[in-house]
């Protein structure tokens, strides 16, 4: 009698915990809503392509004409940035080397196959060096963390300003980090100082992980793709964006490239920069938190 007793308890015990869980979410989401790590969506999604089609679109960002000059950047009133650099910081529309563009989001616009896409439990980082945004431009996924960092010491000051999600204000005043998540794509998301004007980044959230940033070379991949046609597209914060269609079989690699020039120039905003010495007062006197 005991025995069944027990084991009839034990059972409505299950039962109930199993109910809880659900009732709760689950296991829960990161925050902004998106899962934190995607394990069940990874799980559930198996591999992304199987290694015996896998194919590749690699290629190169050129720029044509002139590089674009420089202003000075005023770091007089933050003399612990200001000691990083050796001559005058200076902030450039365009980093062309060579010929060719940096900091360029190329990904896939269109033209993959309807489906769940595992989503990194490894996360994206975004540091505070200098008082500049390191990357400038950088590429994630919906729900893939965000580890926002501050390696100079001071505050800052994280404005990210989506317009198909819910944004955040994150206030650091010391060396630290703080992670969050997107919840949907969006292409792509200006992020500033709300104490450094000059700080200006930006990021490229995809539900699908064939996104990239061309390097100082101009160089960028988009690697492990399901053979198909797709829309390429390539997007700079001055010229603005140019799309390819493409075409790759599977165990292919195909080489495409983008050439930007100022004739295409064509500025995405981001918004007034903020004078650092007219919100003094306002950050002297408001609470500063290290979340939202």
């Amino acid at each position: 009698m005991w025995h069944d007793l027990w084991r009839r308890t034990g059972t409505i015990t299950a039962a109930l915990a199993v109910g809880l869980a659900l009732a709760c979410g689950g296991g829960g989401g990161g925050e902004g809503g998106a899962p934190a790590g995607g394990e069940a969506g990874a799980e559930n999604a198996g591999p992304v392509v199987s290694p015996d089609s896998a194919a590749t679109i690699k290629g190169v960002v050129s720029f044509e004409g002139a590089a674009p000059a420089g202003t000075p950047i005023d770091m007089s009133e933050e003399p612990t940035c200001a000691e990083d650099y050796q001559s005058q910081p200076m902030k450039y529309p365009a980093i062309v080397n060579d010929g060719k563009l940096a900091n360029v989001y190329v990904h896939v616009k269109s033209g993959l196959p309807q489906r769940t896409w595992p989503t990194p439990s490894k996360g994206v980082e975004i540091d505070q060096q200098g008082c500049r945004y390191h990357p400038h431009v950088l590429a994630i996924q919906v729900g893939q963390p965000l580890i926002i960092k501050n390696a100079d010491g001071i505050l800052h000051n994280i404005n990210v300003q989506p317009k198909n999600q819910q944004g955040f204000n994150v206030s650091q005043p010391v060396k630290m980090e703080t992670t969050k998540t997107f919840s949907a794509p969006e292409v792509m998301v200006p992020v500033k100082c709300d104490v450094h004007g000059w700080m200006e980044a930006y990021i490229g959230v995809q539900e699908h992980p064939y996104a990239s940033v061309s390097d100082s070379s101009g160089s960028f991949t988009l690697a492990d793709l399901p053979p198909g046609t797709y829309e390429i597209e390539a997007w700079h914060e001055k010229y603005g964006t140019q799309t390819q269609q493409v075409t790759v079989g599977p165990k292919e690699t195909k080489e495409i490239t983008f050439t930007f020039s100022p004739a295409t120039a064509n500025a995405v905003p981001l918004g007034e920069p903020i004078d650092l010495h007219s919100h003094d007062a306002r950050l002297a006197t408001r609470p500063v938190s290290a979340g939202d």
